[in-house]
């Protein structure tokens, strides 16, 4: 069934914290069985972005004002990850609604011979219970009040996973890293599009009062695009993590206030506790890699990305994988855009890849990988298998179930965890001037996190946002069958996401071939597989791949970005089964591809990052 947008106006159900204002439905019937999946911020403005070429080092990121800290800190002779950490810090200066040091990251990293996935992930406070976000009758309450408040907050990772990767790989002194951001909040920053957009319509930032006097005017009102906003208190906090490392976020003061925010929220307080953030760890994990064939390109690569607690590479390995399995398939682009034939192919790829992920995917230290080992759900047998459900020439598939990867192995008694918001994030991609690279994708989950901003209450105006990431474990602990979810809350735990950043390599040389990634909640992965698509096996250049337009199945509809393809692309879906919605679809893709001399990179033109290089 196709849902066109011109039916508006017939049906609209209210969804939270997304560019799907309206469930756009023909009559009412439908409307009591259908709701769409939520994006994590609204769309701005679209803004052409030109191919990118250098011939040394380039940076990618989400904002040109960032891009430029990354882009100064090579200069300077840093490395890759002494970029990303510049660029991270201006980003929760800048572009406060989607990252910042409240939150957490994926870091991979390669130094010209091993690849490294550092978890910077937020983990659930030790007071956490599997009831977390189950209201007295124990129903899941609704997102929005889960979200909004302390009840969702996690420990935030990302700044003690980037010291971690910056004591193994970082060329210049710590301190140095954090002077741009310093700068920037100091000196003032004009509002961008992107932010003065999502900052007028939120509903519930002006109820918290640091974030009340920091982003509205005596009046009231949201500051405009343009306005020129310092925040005093982050500097004052960057500068003493600049000069006493991570523990100055973990340890003592800083702790303590966000506790005290969390625990003594007015209508939805939470749990953390200042020893959670003294006894948080960041990790370095292998990373999960697979073997992807090209034969039309004559290549073989070999893609890298985290293992869980994400479950973003496992989806694209599956997806890309299952898709290899069907043998040739129709052309996919015509006239630049992917044609319905082989959206319908790619579409049910991902939703048998969906399912897997809903059962088996949870953290690693708390939930254990089917038959032993993540790679199970990647083997080439499993997925040709799993292929063998699809009619490439026929319908929808009435339903896409998990497989059982375990063989002999007993199976995992997990219950599918049902489908619910997930939120995100920003994206950074860097390679330097010594070989090395990094991917990395970070988050406070929802725009503008749990809209509690932390200050010390010493004077100063601003602070920063702290996350709302719990909100990523499953709201229902349990099945219908009394089976528990993967991706049930439990203490420390670190809950499931879809963040996909990822570095490919040739296989037969080693060499690094591209990294890149997305924000986008649970559509980071088809923003991802879009991109490795566009450049692997359709020949594009970054740029090029990011261009095209976006396309994602979820939840059983498959969203097609609005204004990206012709209606007789969503007619022939409908006519296969396929319920098609056409949406803005906001990714936020950066990547970075080795060419032959050098490199080409590219910015999503949905938001407002940029490449720069040497």
């Amino acid at each position: 069934m196709f849902i066109p947008t011109a039916h508006a106006g017939r049906c609209r159900r209210a969804l939270v914290f997304s560019t799907l204002a309206s469930v756009l439905l023909a009559c009412a019937s439908v409307c009591a069985q259908i709701s769409l999946p939520t994006q994590p911020e609204l769309p701005s403005a679209r803004a052409p972005k030109a191919a990118f070429q250098s011939s040394n080092f380039a940076v990618a990121s989400a904002n040109p004002l960032a891009t430029q800290a990354g882009y100064d800190i090579l200069r300077a002779g840093g490395s890759a990850v002494d970029a990303a950490i510049a660029v991270q810090m201006v980003l929760g200066v800048v572009e406060p609604q989607s990252s910042g040091i409240g939150g957490g990251a994926f870091l991979l990293h390669f130094d010209g011979k091993k690849t490294q996935a550092f978890d910077g992930r937020e983990a659930a406070p030790a007071a956490a219970k599997p009831s977390l976000f189950l209201d007295a009758k124990g129903v899941p309450m609704p997102f929005a009040q889960a979200m909004v408040g302390g009840r969702a907050v996690g420990i935030p990772g990302v700044v003690r996973m980037l010291s971690l990767a910056h004591q193994q790989h970082g060329r210049l002194g710590w301190a140095k890293l954090f002077a741009p951001a310093i700068r920037i909040a100091t000196e003032g920053f004009p509002i961008s599009e992107r932010m003065a957009t999502l900052l007028a319509t939120d509903k519930w930032l002006r109820l918290d009062p640091a974030a009340s006097t920091y982003f509205y005017n005596s009046q009231g009102q949201p500051w405009p695009q343009g306005h020129v906003l310092t925040n005093p208190e982050l500097a004052a906090v960057l500068t003493r993590i600049a000069s006493e490392g991570s523990n100055a976020l973990m340890l003592g003061e800083l702790p303590q206030r966000m506790s005290e925010l969390v625990r003594k929220h007015p209508s939805n307080p939470g749990t953390l506790a200042p020893l959670d953030m003294s006894n948080y760890r960041a990790y370095v994990r292998e990373p999960l890699c697979f073997d992807y064939p090209v034969p039309a390109q004559q290549q073989e690569y070999r893609i890298c990305g985290m293992p869980p607690p994400s479950s973003g590479q496992l989806a694209i390995g599956q997806i890309l994988g299952t898709l290899r399995a069907l043998g040739e398939l129709p052309p996919a682009l015509q006239d630049g855009q992917p044609t319905a034939e082989w959206l319908h192919a790619y579409t049910e790829a991902a939703r048998l890849a969906l399912a897997d992920r809903q059962l088996f995917v949870g953290d690693p230290l708390s939930v254990m990988p089917p038959g032993g080992s993540w790679s199970r759900l990647l083997e080439p047998a499993y997925l040709a298998k799993r292929a063998r459900l699809i009619n490439t020439k026929g319908p929808r598939m009435p339903l896409a179930p998990a497989g059982d990867p375990t063989g002999s192995i007993k199976p995992v008694a997990y219950a599918p965890m049902p489908a619910q918001t997930e939120h995100g994030t920003s994206h950074i991609s860097v390679v330097d001037a010594y070989g090395n690279a990094v991917a990395m994708t970070s988050s406070i989950e929802a725009a503008w996190g749990s809209h509690i901003m932390v200050n010390r209450g010493v004077g100063l105006t601003g602070g920063f946002l702290l996350n709302n990431q719990l909100t990523d474990f499953s709201f229902s602990p349990t099945g219908a069958d009394g089976k528990p979810v993967a991706n049930r809350v439990e203490a420390s735990k670190r809950p499931r996401s879809s963040m996909s950043p990822t570095l490919v390599f040739d296989k037969a040389t080693g060499k690094l071939v591209l990294s890149g990634g997305s924000p986008g909640g649970a559509l980071i992965i088809h923003f991802t597989a879009k991109l490795l698509l566009g450049t692997l096996d359709w020949g594009l250049r970054p740029q090029e791949a990011i261009d095209l337009p976006n396309f994602s199945p979820m939840d059983e509809v498959l969203l097609l970005e609005s204004g990206g393809f012709p209606a007789s692309t969503a007619s022939a879906l409908a006519a296969r089964g396929h319920t098609v919605h056409q949406v803005p679809l906001t990714s936020g893709i950066q990547a970075i591809q080795r060419k032959d001399v050098g490199w080409s990179g590219g910015a999503d033109p949905r938001r407002e990052g940029v490449v720069l290089g040497d």
